[in-house]
């Protein structure tokens, strides 16, 4: 096994695509270091890209907030604008593990391990984030839905490095929230989850919305029919029983010694209807 700790993205693709046998990417650790003590992996080379310029910071510009890979949520927790601009996405972030957990691991982690119950993710989808993916033949921006294809496989080609998360800058009369259900009080793995993002226009309605769901699907959800039928509305009761039988009719769960499907399906669409109080209330709604 070669354990490398590349000074930029460009050397890091470089060794990441030249890699003969299994490689991994190592920012937090938190994921693949549990995963190499199972013996479910064994890289032939680790890249840490922890020593990279700039991917350990956080950004804030006049589109938004450029999040690097090797930022550990905690950090997030402690950011006081991206907390304020998207508060959804950073509760989501900060129940990731342990407080000893927190202090390493990523959300870009937390998206290439390409879990259906990941936290940050549904949180990301709803928030609309894209994701700036270095590689080989240079660099592209996609959604950051695009990355996870199943359980444990993303969309990412040989040699590709996701480098940041990018947010956009928030407009007036937004909020977003992030609510999951889990059998204990924290330290859990999400049983089904739900991310909501939202706009209002002058007059307190919906003007824009996002919905997403997580362990819902072998990939996070992004439920634009759900999204769909808040805008318009000022979160009435018919509205949010809309709401919630779309959320549960988009469900492709499964059942396990965590969750049925009934109770999975029943969940999410509580879920969705409560993340879009919160988020309705952080937007200025009333």
């Amino acid at each position: 096994m070669r354990y490398i700790r590349p000074l930029s993205i460009e050397d890091a693709v470089d060794e990441f695509a030249k890699a003969v046998g299994p490689a991994a990417i190592l920012a937090g650790g938190s994921d693949l270091l549990v995963r190499m003590k199972g013996g479910f992996i064994e890289p032939e080379l680790i890249v840490d890209i922890k020593a990279i310029g700039g991917l350990a910071d956080i950004t804030e510009t006049a589109d938004g907030f450029k999040i690097g890979a090797a930022v550990p949520c905690a950090v997030l927790g402690e950011n006081k604008a991206l907390r304020k601009a998207w508060p959804g996405v950073v509760e989501a972030a900060n129940l990731i593990g342990s407080k000893q957990v927190q202090g390493r691991c990523t959300i870009t982690g937390n998206l290439c391990n390409a879990s259906p119950a990941a936290d940050s993710v549904p949180a990301l989808v709803a928030a609309g984030a894209k994701a700036i993916v270095a590689g080989p033949s240079g660099k592209r921006t996609i959604a950051v839905e695009a990355v996870p294809t199943g359980p444990g496989r993303t969309s990412l080609a040989k040699g590709e490095i996701i480098e940041a998360i990018l947010l956009d800058k928030r407009p007036d009369h937004a909020g977003d929230a992030y609510l999951r259900f889990i059998p204990r009080t924290e330290m859990d793995i999400a049983v089904v989850s739900a991310g909501v993002n939202l706009t209002l226009d002058d007059k307190g309605a919906i003007k824009t919305a996002r919905v997403a769901l997580g362990a819902a699907a072998p990939t996070v959800l992004l439920v634009e029919e759900a999204g769909q039928v808040l805008i318009g509305s000022k979160l009435d009761e018919a509205t949010l029983e809309r709401l919630a039988k779309i959320c549960s009719g988009a469900c492709r769960p499964i059942d396990d010694k965590r969750g049925t499907i009934e109770f999975r399906r029943k969940v999410a669409g509580v879920l969705a209807q409560r993340a879009a109080a919160i988020a309705y209330k952080r937007a200025g709604g009333k």
